[in-house]
């Protein structure tokens, strides 16, 4: 294994047009510096409005491996703070979530911070007294993530102080996320049904890599979504489809049926399966919602509102969300081989509650640590964490359907079998990896 040492022009060098080497997912230096680098200069998903409803209301999670709290102020704004204490840098927000009141306080020295991050109060303020402590950065109080952004009540923060903007990092890609917003006919989400939390053994990457892989499942899930189908197709005429079987049937869908969904491409690593149509276009309608949908938005909107049936829309670098069933999962990098995989569903606000319960429903059974569709997707990263280390062939092929003049093409639409949206995806991871993108 080389020691990069910070080298950031040998970590750009590990990722070519075609294909990546292994040192990407296996190498613990690389990790570190994706985390400083990548996550930092990025546009990372945080958490939703509705986790945090009234004021003092906390959610703690990470950005890369960094230690963050998004709370509700007291003037009602969303705030992002950096989860340490500035006096000893202890952890001062330890629960998943909860009501912190008007302030935080360090369970180590006692320090209270407000919502916003300045200090409130200090025990025996005079030690500090002719120490020139004002104008020390502990003074400051629980450092604010400066550079965060609410849209439509999806909280996005970039850690660098400096960099690109939230709307020339995501463009059009967030017409993925409003139309997940549209479907509710008063234009609103809220989290529902917790989060489902589980441990991948391998790099973050590779699963982001996944969720646009089209020519996986067919293969892949042979043995959990095929043998689904196999069992209905033995059940007796007449009998009524169980909505399991809608679920997992398309998985093993030909390979001409995910060529033909095509892939759309957006820049900064962004891009999403299924554009003309996908594995959720043929669920079963579900009674009133349409007409409820029509008396909002006007038939023609929202025919075109639900007729929008994205598969995987990937948000570089590690969120990843489904419009038509209102499901979102984070990909949280913990170690070089290890990731947190958190499953999120949401209601959409209006509707009738049959769409809830389908999301749970396809979240328990596709992304779920119990999920038959999930562990086969498992056993093969493991395999590749694994079997990367081999010294047979440093390098990971993604060259299919390669065309150069795809360097020149920021946004497209490609065959649904197209590695594009890989080579997408590392070409931003190489852009980010600059301290000064």
């Amino acid at each position: 294994m080389p020691g990069y040492n910070g080298n950031l022009d040998a970590v750009r060098a590990l990722v070519r047009e075609t294909e990546v080497h292994r040192d990407v997912y296996t190498d613990p230096e690389v990790f570190a510096l994706e985390m400083e680098h990548v996550f930092a200069n990025t546009w990372v998903y945080v958490g939703h409005a509705s986790q945090i409803p009234n004021v003092g209301d906390f959610f703690t999670t990470t950005i890369g491996i960094k230690p963050v709290v998004m709370v509700r102020h007291s003037d009602g704004s969303v705030r992002v703070l950096h989860n340490r204490c500035p006096h000893k840098g202890t952890r001062v927000a330890n629960e998943i979530c909860g009501n912190t009141g008007r302030f935080f306080r360090c369970p180590y020295h006692a320090w209270s911070f407000r919502t916003d991050g300045s200090i409130a109060a200090i025990p025996l303020p005079n030690g500090y007294e002719n120490t020139d402590f004002k104008d020390s950065a502990a003074a400051q109080g629980m450092a604010p993530v400066r550079n965060t952004q609410v849209y439509r009540d999806f909280v996005f923060s970039r850690l660098a102080e400096t960099g690109i903007s939230f709307e020339d990092y995501f463009g059009e890609s967030l017409s993925s996320l409003d139309n997940m917003i549209d479907r509710s006919p008063v234009g609103e989400l809220e989290v529902a049904g917790g989060v489902l939390r589980y441990f991948h053994r391998c790099n973050w990457k590779m699963l982001v890599e996944n969720l646009t892989d089209t020519c996986h499942p067919m293969v892949a899930h042979e043995s959990s979504a095929g043998t689904a189908v196999a069992v209905w197709k033995q059940q007796p005429e007449g009998t009524p489809k169980h909505p399991a079987v809608e679920i997992y049937a398309p998985f093993v869908s030909p390979y001409q049926f995910y060529e033909g969904m095509g892939i759309r491409i957006w820049p900064n690593g962004h891009g999403h399966t299924g554009v003309s149509h996908s594995i959720h276009s043929d669920y079963s309608a579900i009674p009133g919602y349409f007409e409820q949908m029509e008396a909002a938005y006007g038939a023609a909107r929202a025919k075109a509102i639900l007729d929008t049936n994205r598969h995987n829309t990937v948000y570089f670098p590690n969120m990843t969300m489904k419009g038509p069933i209102q499901a979102l999962r984070i990909f949280k990098p913990v170690a070089v081989d290890k990731t947190m995989v958190e499953s999120w569903t949401f209601r959409l606000v209006g509707a009738p509650d049959k769409l809830l319960e389908r999301t749970l429903m396809y979240s328990r059974l596709i992304n779920a640590p119990t999920s038959p569709v999930g562990h086969d997707d498992l056993e093969m990263y493991e395999r590749a964490q694994d079997s990367l280390h081999s010294d047979a062939n440093p390098w990971v092929n993604m060259q299919r359907l390669y065309d150069p003049a795809e360097l020149d093409q920021p946004t497209a639409v490609a065959n649904g079998t197209t590695e594009w949206q890989m080579r997408n995806q590392f070409r931003a991871w190489r852009h980010f990896m600059s301290a000064t993108p």
